[in-house]
């Protein structure tokens, strides 16, 4: 063991003095090495192996431990070695593409449509700012079989001044838009229109929109948000109507839940010169007024909001008043089956939706001013979903609901030999216009959208929705059953750029009116059946420089002759050729 111990000696010192020796060169660089990592080790199942039977122990008794003592011979070594400093590899960065405030958009097309934007904005200082919109579409129309003008135009303008401070943000804003559109559909299946008849008929209706509002938002504060809006809206045969509502918003966060009020009072009035079929004129009002309490509790996974909305509606049809008071159930919840992947959720919400005379030619623009203005209640809607991520770039909701409404608005064609020989023919009493009916729909929905961005070139989305309706009418007047949707967006180089999308709607079901043959002063109710259709969309572009990019949009490309309402077919194959340019000032 002596021997041992001092071999063991010797060694330690030859090895502390070889040490010594190369820690004394100076001035001596260890130099540089360039080290290229081909790919990094990535293990996988095979690189591992599993023992499938348990060892035997052969010893007959487990050795003792031996107790084991570290002993640590420490000693300063001299050295002057000083380590180059690494140096980060350059790395090809992407140029910072450069962002413009304001841009124009021009497009020409056939059907003499011009489609045109101005969209400009500058900041004031570090926290206001103002801005402006102009838009404006058009087209000269020239639909194949139409017998009147199918001309329409859309001309809008809307100014913005915005403030953004630390403790709250505001903006308001003024707009005035222009509509123009013709009643051109004419049942001329269904019914025969001389010369003179069509010659003496004005179709055009133009509608006025003027609005203001505005909207704050706070920070730090039990007072969340409040919403504003006065709009007057009124259109060339001397209807008119007023609306303004005001929204506000509070919240306050009691431990772990949330208390939230919203309150709602929401006004709209206005006047028609005649009625539809006699020459009274119409008049109507509808104040609601609600408040909506709810509790947000979160916890973990879960998450639920309980709440309940009041409002009280106070309705004026001409001389008659109809006050009515309203209690929804407002209940939301969800919770993380599997992180973001898989969520669930599910409700019961109900409210009380303002229509107006401005809402209702939003959506058919071929109204006749002569509509009965009346809000919906949404009794209920009971809903339950599943929402998440297949994978990181793919996101999905599937969705079943059940939802109860009372006076739901269907729009219907106009019955063009009711009319009482008092009332004065106008543009819209030939059949060629739609009214408002109210009623009970009961409707069972599914709905199930799917998202995926496959990379930063390349975007997809499809959805669709069936929809059964339950209500006491023949039938759910011009509401589809099936609609599906499909999106596809793809940049192809730098400079190249594409989309395309279809929709396909299914059957709907309207009603028109004939003469009886039997009794001129008589009419027949006749079924009509509006055919599904699918519309087909694409568009190319191509960026010229950072401000410049021209584009070619292609609409209806199948060149389907559908009819969007009973009796009005839209345009055919459509395209437009432009130009988008950005700048500053």
């Amino acid at each position: 063991m002596k021997i041992k111990f001092q071999y063991k000696i010797a060694i330690l010192v030859a090895l502390g003095g070889l040490q010594a020796t190369y820690a004394q060169k100076k001035d001596e660089n260890i130099g540089t090495e360039v080290v290229n990592v081909v790919k990094p080790y990535t293990p996988t199942i095979s690189d591992a192996f599993k023992v499938k039977e348990t060892p035997v122990i052969e010893d007959a008794q487990d050795a003792p431990k031996e107790e084991i003592k570290y002993n640590i011979f420490s000693f300063p070594v001299a050295s002057t070695f000083t380590p180059a400093k690494g140096k980060a590899a350059a790395v090809d960065k992407e140029k910072k593409e450069k962002l413009f405030k304001n841009y124009a958009t021009l497009g020409l097309g056939n059907y003499g449509t011009i489609n045109g934007e101005l969209f400009v904005t500058e900041n004031i200082d570090d926290t206001q700012y103002v801005g402006g919109t102009f838009r404006n579409l058009s087209s000269q129309g020239g639909i194949d079989g139409v017998k009147l003008d199918d001309a329409y135009r859309t001309t809008g303008v809307d100014l913005t001044y915005g403030n953004r401070k630390e403790s709250y943000t505001f903006n308001t804003d003024i707009g005035f838009q222009n509509q123009r559109y013709n009643w051109y559909g004419l049942p001329v299946e269904y019914q025969v229109f001389d010369d003179a008849t069509l010659a003496g008929i004005d179709e055009k209706q133009t509608y006025n929109t003027f609005y203001v509002g505005g909207k704050i938002a706070t920070k730090d504060s039990f007072f969340h948000e409040a919403s504003a809006q006065y709009k007057r809206f009124w259109d060339a045969f001397g209807s008119a109507e007023n609306r303004f509502f005001i929204k506000p918003s509070f919240d306050v966060d009691i431990s772990e839940t949330k208390v939230k009020v919203d309150l709602v009072a929401d006004y709209v009035g206005g006047d028609f010169e005649h009625n539809y079929y006699t020459p009274d004129a119409l008049s109507y009002s509808n104040f609601n007024l609600g408040i909506q309490p709810s509790i947000v509790y979160q916890q973990a996974d879960l998450s639920v909001q309980l709440g309940a909305g009041v409002f009280y509606s106070m309705g004026k049809q001409n001389n008659d008043s109809d006050n009515k008071f309203y209690i929804y159930p407002q209940i939301k919840a969800s919770y993380k089956v599997v992180g973001d992947l898989m969520v669930a959720y599910a409700g019961a919400e109900g409210k009380l939706n303002q229509n107006s005379y401005a809402d209702l030619a939003g959506q058919n623009q071929f109204v006749s001013p002569t509509l009965a203005v009346v809000p919906t209640s949404q009794q209920y809607d009971l809903y339950v979903g599943l929402k998440g991520k297949l994978a990181n770039a793919v996101s999905y909701n599937i969705r079943g609901s059940y939802m109860n409404e009372d006076d739901r608005a269907f729009f219907t064609s106009n019955n063009p030999f009711a009319i009482t020989p008092e009332a004065e023919v106008k543009g819209y009493s030939y059949g060629n216009s739609f009214g408002v009916l109210y009623d009970k729909l009961k409707t069972i929905s599914f709905f199930g959208e799917l998202k995926a961005d496959f990379s930063q070139n390349i975007t997809f989305g499809i959805n669709g929705t069936y929809n059964s309706y339950t209500t006491d009418q023949e039938q759910a007047w011009n509401l589809p059953e099936i609609k599906v949707g499909s999106s596809l967006d793809v940049k192809i180089t730098e400079k190249w750029f594409a989309g395309a999308n279809v929709f396909f709607v299914g059957d709907r079901y309207d009603r028109v009116f004939n003469p009886n043959l039997t009794d001129p002063t008589l009419f027949d109710t006749q079924l009509v059946t509006l055919k599904s259709y699918f519309d087909l969309n694409a568009n190319v572009g191509y960026k010229y420089n950072e401000r410049l990019t021209g584009f070619i949009k292609l609409n209806n490309i199948a060149n389907q002759n559908y009819q969007r309402w009973v009796n009005y077919q839209v345009q055919g194959f459509q395209f437009l050729i432009g130009a988008s340019y950005k700048f500053n000032f």
